[in-house]
C-alpha cells in the first residue's frame, strides 16, 4: 500500500512468532487485531453474541474475562457454540487473583482456550506471588497454551516498585518517580518472563504487554521493552478513554510505536459511549493500521471535509452511506474477493479537488457543491465513465462500486485493477 517506500515506517523488529490458536503473533506476521468482550462471560449466550460480532467486525483474537467458577465452567460452551456458527476467533483467557485456582477446578476451560492472560502485579502478594505464578504457568505447559504476561501500571507489583522506588532514592542522583514507575513495569514484565522459562514454558509462547494510560509513557516503556527482548508485543494504551479522546489518544500512541517497527499485536481500549458499539475498538485498531499502510482491512473511502462550497449535506450522508454499505459487505467479500480490502473510494462534495481525487480513486464520484449543476461524473480508474443526475445518484454509484468489485476482485482469473501508485503517475 505504500506508494513511497522511502518514507515507510521502520522495519519491523524481529520477534518470536507465537501461535494463537490458528492465528500468529509475531515472527513477522501481520499485526493482529484484538479486542475484549465487555458481556458477564457467565452469560453464554450474551457473549457468544458479542464474540461473534466483535469477530465479523474482524477482530482476530477475543478476550474474555474469567474470574469465577461460573464464567470458567462457561468458556467451553462459548467455544462450542462458537464453533457451531463456524466462527472459529482465538479466545483469550483474562485471570487475576484466582487464574490458579480456576483453572485446577476446570481444566476444560483451560483445554477451550487459546491463550491465557495473566497479570504478575496481581496474581499473589508476598511468598504466595511465585507459588500462585508458576501454578498458571504449569498449567499453560500441560495445555500446550502461549501465556501473554500482562503488565498494567493500575496493578503493578507493589513490592517491586517499592523496592526499586528505594534503590533509586539511595543513588546520588534519583530519577523521576515516573521514570522508576516505566522501570519497574519493564523488569516486572521481563522478570516474569524469565520466570515461566524456568518453568517450562518456551519463549516462542510468551507474549509480553506493558500497559500505561499516557501516550508518552507507552511509547517509553515499549522502546525499552523492544530493546531488551525479542517477545512478540502486544501494544495498547490502557484505560485509553471515550469518544474522540480515546481514539486520538490510542492512535497517537500506537502510530508512534508502530511507525518505529514495534507492536506485533494491537488493541484500542475505548470505553464505549452510552449505547456504543463495543466493535468500535475494532474499527478503530483496523483503521490506525490501514491509515498507514500496515494492512488493507476493508475499502478506503476518501472524502472531502467539506466548506462553503459544500453547504448541502449530500456527500456527507453518500459518504457515510458508502462506507457503511463497504463495512457491511466486508465479511462476505473477504472470502469471495481477495484483494478487495486494497480498494479505493472517493466521494468528493465540489469540482475544485473532486475530479482530481476522484481520478485517483478505483471508483470516485464528484458532487457538484452548492449552486452548481446538479450532475456528477464518475471516475474508474482515473477514467470518467459516466455522469449521474437526479434522485438516485447514491445507488446509482453504490451499484458501480459494486460492479466493479465483482468485475476486479473476482477469485477467477481476471485483470488486476491499477495499484494506486501508478494511476497517481498516470494523473499527475
Amino acid at each position: 500500500m505504500n506508494c513511497y517506500p522511502e518514507y515507510g515506517p521502520t522495519p519491523r523488529r524481529k520477534s518470536r512468532a507465537v501461535r494463537v490458536g490458528e492465528v500468529v503473533v509475531g515472527g513477522g506476521a501481520p499485526i493482529v487485531v484484538q479486542s475484549m468482550t465487555n458481556t458477564d462471560t457467565a452469560d453464554v449466550a450474551a457473549t457468544v453474541q458479542q464474540v461473534a460480532e466483535l469477530a465479523r467486525a474482524g477482530s482476530e483474537i477475543v478476550r474474555v474475562t474469567v474470574n469465577n467458577n461460573e464464567a470458567a465452567a462457561a468458556v467451553p460452551h462459548i467455544r462450542e457454540r462458537l464453533e457451531a456458527m463456524d466462527i472459529r476467533v482465538p479466545l483469550v483467557g483474562d485471570f487475576h487473583f484466582n487464574g490458579h485456582r480456576l483453572l485446577a477446578r476446570h481444566p476444560e476451560c483451560a483445554e477451550a482456550l487459546a491463550k491465557l492472560r495473566i497479570n504478575p502485579g496481581n496474581v499473589g502478594r508476598g511468598s504466595k506471588r511465585d507459588e500462585q505464578f508458576a501454578s498458571m504457568i504449569e498449567f499453560a505447559c500441560r495445555y500446550d497454551k502461549p501465556v501473554r504476561i500482562g503488565v498494567n501500571w493500575g496493578s503493578l507489583d507493589p513490592e517491586l516498585l517499592a523496592r526499586m522506588m528505594d534503590e533509586n532514592a539511595r543513588l546520588p542522583e534519583p530519577q523521576d518517580a515516573a521514570v522508576v514507575t516505566r522501570r519497574a513495569l519493564v523488569a516486572s514484565a521481563l522478570d516474569s518472563a524469565a520466570q515461566a522459562g524456568q518453568l517450562g514454558l518456551a519463549s516462542d509462547r510468551i507474549v509480553l504487554s506493558c500497559k500505561v494510560s499516557g501516550v508518552q509513557d507507552l511509547i517509553a516503556v515499549y522502546r525499552e521493552l523492544a530493546a531488551r527482548c525479542d517477545h512478540a508485543l502486544h501494544l495498547g494504551l490502557t484505560e485509553a478513554g471515550m469518544g474522540s479522546k480515546g481514539i486520538v489518544a490510542s492512535a497517537a500512541a500506537l502510530a508512534v510505536l508502530l511507525q518505529e517497527g514495534i507492536g506485533d499485536t494491537i488493541r484500542a481500549s475505548l470505553t464505549p459511549e452510552p449505547g456504543g458499539e463495543r466493535t468500535r475498538e475494532v474499527i478503530v485498531a483496523q483503521e490506525i493500521l490501514q491509515s498507514m499502510g500496515l494492512r488493507s482491512f476493508a475499502p478506503m473511502v476518501i472524502a472531502c471535509p467539506g466548506c462553503g462550497r459544500t453547504t448541502s449535506t449530500y456527500f456527507q450522508e453518500l459518504a457515510d452511506r458508502i462506507q457503511r454499505y463497504l463495512r457491511a459487505q466486508m465479511p462476505l467479500w473477504r472470502r469471495e474477493y481477495p484483494g478487495v480490502e486494497e480498494m479505493h473510494v472517493a466521494v468528493m462534495g465540489c469540482v475544485v479537488n473532486g475530479p482530481g481525487e476522484s481520478k485517483h480513486a478505483n471508483v470516485g464520484i464528484s458532487l457538484p457543491g452548492s449552486g452548481e449543476n446538479p450532475v456528477a461524473p464518475v471516475y474508474v480508474d482515473g477514467v470518467k465513465t459516466v455522469t449521474l443526475k437526479g434522485e438516485n445518484i447514491a445507488s446509482e454509484f453504490q451499484g458501480i462500486v459494486e460492479r466493479y468489485v465483482i468485475e476486479n476482485y473476482s477469485k477467477q482469473p481476471a485483470a488486476s485493477p491499477a495499484p494506486r501508485a501508478a494511476r497517481d503517475a498516470e494523473h499527475a
